[in-house]
């Protein structure tokens, strides 16, 4: 990853005393932010932690020395340094005079998201989640910059806080040739939005921080329209987006509905349930955990009613080990029970059985012993030409069999599977493991044995 922080520019606006410890600091690479209040002696927060900068204690003619070298307060009480990503926020008394001050270290880093590359090739729009700090500007500064020089896409980047672009009328150059669009006021940031697709027809809209009713409902407007939405929003999970009434049209709308007799009986709930009302707005959604984890929910749609439903919930988990590699697992999640290192490929190309699950939970960690032993798969509703593909693939490392009782693999189209009670009876007695697939496919039943015998 390649780093733009332009920290040099901050530290031009310290005091000497702050400027001269930071300046020649160890870690001065791993800086967050520099808080500055007044009868409080300075303090710098590291990724590795806090550290005070020095004895002496910040007077009145400290702080107004750095409010007069920087941009004017807006009335969010923040400010920035032309041509950079720094923000500082200011803390003021009850006469409206400034007591403290938050200087953040705004940093474009190039190659940020290579995690999620392949789902920005997808077209889908996607909302980013995660705690302040954890940084998500800097990741949809990335992704605007990568779709625009890259993927040559009209982008317009809705910058209510000159965050994502800095605080001047020349946007930094770390969103490439994407445009952006300054927010007078925060109350307006959902008018800015329409006029942006109304005014200058961008293909792609980047929006940071969706945080009310009226946001929610224009980027509802502009996925509508077909035009891809690139999002944040706090919150550490898409359940917190769920429980949030004036967020949940983001991921479709949260209603109660009063269902069947019938229906309540097989779901096993009472007959007064939550429904998504509509369509996502959004169709990804990726929880950034830390910088190299990262949790994806493919299908919105699908991880919505299954939460809503307290059924599975499969989501994919990326991370970006120490040498740059990424890897790919999947976990299964039904209410608190979860099973790990499961792997299993898109939820929309194999589904893991629910009968068995949940007839099995207290075997279910069982079916990892597979990667130690020979797959014997029972193939159902699979032609011969398929089989013979599989067995020409994979050679002696499977053995097909026609026996359910001798299998310890059962591997068939779901639309055939779904009606075959006593094939499910039997392999729930026998306590062997039901695969799924969509489509016949000799590709996703490759990637589904490949991590049983890899």
């Amino acid at each position: 990853m390649n780093i733009d922080d332009d920290l040099e520019k901050l530290l031009n606006n310290l005091p000497f005393f702050i400027y001269q410890h930071l300046n020649n600091h160890s870690h001065k690479d791993k800086l967050i932010e520099i808080v500055l209040d007044l009868g409080r002696r300075p303090e710098a927060r590291f990724t590795t932690g806090p550290e005070y900068l020095s004895q002496k204690i910040i007077s009145w003619q400290d702080l107004d020395y750095i409010t007069k070298r920087i941009s004017k307060f807006s009335g969010e009480n923040r400010a920035g340094i032309e041509r950079t990503l720094h923000r500082i926020s200011c803390i003021r008394n009850r006469q409206f005079l400034i007591n403290g001050l938050t200087c953040r270290v705004g940093r474009a880093i190039f190659g940020t998201i290579s995690i999620i590359r392949d789902l920005l090739e997808s077209g889908k729009s996607v909302l980013i989640l995660g705690r302040p700090g954890v940084g998500k500007t800097t990741i949809i500064r990335e992704i605007a910059r990568i779709l625009s020089d890259e993927m040559e896409k009209r982008v317009i980047i809705i910058d209510t806080s000159n965050e994502i672009a800095g605080d001047s009328d020349v946007p930094h150059s770390g969103i490439g040739r994407a445009r952006r669009m300054q927010v007078p006021k925060t109350e307006l940031q959902h008018k800015i939005m329409l006029e942006a697709i109304e005014n200058h027809m961008p293909q792609v809209i980047v929006i940071d921080e969706i945080g009310t009713e009226l946001e929610a409902l224009a980027a509802r407007t502009i996925a509508e329209k077909g035009v891809q939405l690139v999002g944040t929003t706090h919150g550490n999970c898409l359940e917190n987006l769920i429980k949030n009434p004036s967020l949940s049209d983001l991921i479709g709308g949260i209603q109660y509905v009063t269902i069947s007799d019938e229906e309540a009986k097989r779901r096993g709930t009472q007959k007064s349930v939550l429904e998504r009302k509509s369509y996502p707005a959004f169709q990804l959604a990726i929880e950034v955990n830390n910088t190299y984890s990262w949790t994806i929910h493919e299908n919105v749609e699908n991880s919505v009613d299954l939460i809503l439903r307290g059924n599975f919930n499969i989501s994919q988990i990326r991370r970006l080990t120490e040498n740059q590699k990424l890897k790919i697992n999947y976990q299964t999640l039904k209410n608190d029970f979860l099973i790990k290192n499961s792997q299993f490929i898109n939820k929309e190309m194999i589904s893991i059985h629910r009968h068995w699950f949940i007839n099995n939970q207290p075997k279910s960690r069982g079916l990892l012993h597979l990667k130690n032993t020979t797959l014997i798969i029972y193939p159902y509703s699979l032609s011969k030409n398929l089989i013979r593909e599989i067995l020409v693939k994979f050679g002696n490392r499977i053995i097909i069999t026609t026996q359910i009782k001798q299998a310890n693999l059962i591997i068939g189209l779901k639309k055939h599977l779904r009606q075959n009670f006593r094939l499910k009876n039997l392999a729930n007695k026998q306590n062997i493991p039901i695969y799924t697939i969509n489509q016949r496919s000799i590709y996703q039943i490759m990637r589904l044995l490949q991590f049983f015998i890899s």
